[in-house]
């Protein structure tokens, strides 16, 4: 095994509420649409929904049918400059993200806030800061 990421699937019991969310907030352009199973373009990695149903089927272990709770991942997507993590987070907002945490200067010298999608999965938006 090569230690690469490949692809990244959200698997939920909303697909159809999470791809809106993720087409129309967010802007991703769906790749392949099999109602159950929706893919995305993505630059770089993979990015899918899936049925929770599926999952259990494919792999025929039942974990996936316990709804998830908590926070098990986070997605963070990256904007040009620093003043764009302020006015894309307040137009996500506005589209119907859930604000989490305003746009702010982090330790780790990038500009970040963070939102969440409608199943509660907490997500960021960052810039590098420019150096000091």
């Amino acid at each position: 095994m090569k230690p690469t990421i490949a692809l990244i699937t959200i698997v939920t019991n909303n697909v159809s509420t999470l791809v809106s969310f993720y087409r129309d907030v967010l802007g991703f352009t769906v790749k392949q649409d099999l109602e159950i199973y929706v893919e995305f373009e993505s630059e770089g990695v993979r990015f899918a929904i899936c049925a929770r149903s599926i999952m259990e089927q494919a792999t025929n272990h039942s974990s996936y049918k316990e709804e998830a709770t908590g926070q098990s991942f986070e997605l963070a997507f990256p904007v040009e400059k620093p003043e764009a993590v302020d006015t894309t987070f307040e137009r996500i907002v506005a589209a119907g993200a859930i604000p989490i945490h305003p746009p702010a200067d982090m330790p780790w010298g990038q500009r970040a806030a963070f939102f969440a999608d409608p199943d509660g999965h907490i997500h960021e938006l960052f810039a590098d800061l420019p150096a000091k």
